[in-house]
């Protein structure tokens, strides 16, 4: 008997329009038919199963082990080549913030060697003029000696 053919026969009986003989001789066909299908249920299932010895058992689950913890290694393998992926991508960052900052710095400090060198042309210049300042003051304080002589020869002068 089939599975299909077994399934197929159960009885479905209405309560309501069979008697209590009738009802009960119903209930045992349908446990009947129910046996039959279990019957030919575990027949088939006895020629599909596989039966395997201690270490045929032993090397399917070794391999399934095996098998599960390549998987994992993948897996670990795959994060791993992400995460060196973004460290190289952020260590070329690094290489390209460090350059650019490098530029700056030369940058800031060529700046700073101008600025110096115009500070020391200022103080030369600064310097110059404070000498000539110093040589008109010096030639300024000699002739207010001299006009101070020659007033004081005027006044001698006019009162002799």
């Amino acid at each position: 008997m089939s599975l299909e053919g077994s399934i197929g026969g159960v009885h479905n009986v209405e309560p309501a329009a069979v008697a209590g003989s009738d009802r009960w001789s119903a209930a045992l066909s349908n446990v009947s038919q129910i046996g039959d299908v279990v019957e030919s249920l575990s027949g088939f299932l006895l020629h599909k199963a596989v039966y395997m010895d201690e270490e045929a058992f032993g090397h399917a689950a070794s391999n399934a082990r095996q098998s599960r913890s390549a998987v994992a290694q993948e897996r670990r393998i795959r994060a791993l080549e992400k995460e060196l992926d973004s460290a190289i991508a952020a260590a070329r960052q690094a290489r390209v913030e460090k350059k650019r900052a490098e530029s700056l710095q030369r940058a800031a400090e060529a700046h700073c060697q101008e600025v110096l060198q115009e500070l020391e042309n200022t103080t030369k210049v600064f310097k110059l003029h404070l000498e000539e300042f110093r040589k008109k003051e010096e030639d300024l304080t000699r002739k207010d000696s001299e006009i101070q002589v020659l007033k004081a020869i005027i006044q001698t002068m006019t009162k002799a």
